[in-house]
């Protein structure tokens, strides 16, 4: 399988009732393990992840987290397997280094916090790093079509049935790349992360979720430039609001011959009937 660990999965011994009737089977499921992330030897923060693409997830968390202006400030990413989980050890440029040390000291003392690694309201909904210019006209063929293409790529999900997806999608709805995770925010940083390390124009392209459409998700691809989110199911108010605020194209409910455009029907066309 295209980027599969085998740590990714694992087998166990299941009883399934088919018509009332018991059979012994082996199950494949996916693994979920603490991931640390380690700044220049300080601890930050540990996500619950599939243990799967992990340099792509800490490059594309320390974007859309802010914690690098780019991809080129992270130097280095070192795995070590612990016996509760992996830690990520990654080295990032000096400066990037002493803001989020400045960010860790306005932490200390603080409780209660319902947004992790956020001490106020206004760093929680921070602006994007990139000014959004989103050009990108997207046929509504094109997105059903990529709804279809994804399928089979979802090589994690057709083995456990546990896995959200994030796809990188060109306007023609061609699936260019994806990255698989239990946590959907976790799928699009590896895939975040993956796009920083190609030259993939973010313009021309748009992301694709096989979850709901919430804040946080739009807040990530404005925070890297991207200008399109489609979900397959709902987004929320605040998603919306804020791809109101970065003229953000969002769709959702893009499933079965469907979808709802909730900002920037204008560059959503019906040249071609779903």
């Amino acid at each position: 399988m295209e980027h599969q660990d085998k740590d990714a999965v694992s087998t166990h011994a299941v009883t399934k009732f088919q018509n009332a009737v018991a059979s012994l089977l082996q199950d494949t499921v996916a693994e979920e393990v603490p991931v640390a992330l380690i700044y220049n030897g300080v601890s930050h923060a540990v996500m619950m992840a599939t243990p799967l693409d992990l340099e792509d997830f800490a490059l594309g968390f320390s974007l859309t987290e802010g914690i690098l202006n780019a991809a080129s400030d992270l130097y280095s990413v070192e795995l070590i397997s612990q016996q509760n989980g992996i830690e990520l050890h990654c080295e990032i440029a000096s400066e990037c280094f002493a803001k989020l040390k400045e960010k860790r000291r306005n932490l200390v003392g603080r409780t209660g916090c319902g947004i992790c690694g956020s001490e106020s309201l206004e760093q929680a909904m921070r602006s994007p790093m990139q000014n959004i210019t989103q050009k990108l006209l997207v046929s509504a063929q094109a997105i059903t079509q990529s709804l279809r293409n994804i399928v089979p790529l979802q090589k994690l999900q057709a083995l456990t049935g546990a896995t959200h997806a994030s796809a990188w999608v060109s306007a023609n709805g061609n699936v260019l790349m994806v990255r698989e995770d239990v946590g959907r925010h976790n799928a699009l940083d590896k895939l975040i992360g993956a796009l920083a390390k190609t030259t993939h124009n973010v313009s021309q392209g748009y992301v694709l979720t096989t979850s709901r459409g919430s804040y946080e998700m739009v807040q990530k691809i404005a925070s890297v430039g991207i200008g399109m989110l489609v979900a397959i199911s709902a987004p929320t108010a605040l998603a919306i609001k804020i791809a109101q605020q970065y003229h953000i194209t969002l769709v959702g409910f893009a499933r079965n011959e469907q979808l709802v455009v909730y900002n920037g029907a204008e560059y959503i066309q019906e040249n071609q009937p779903i």
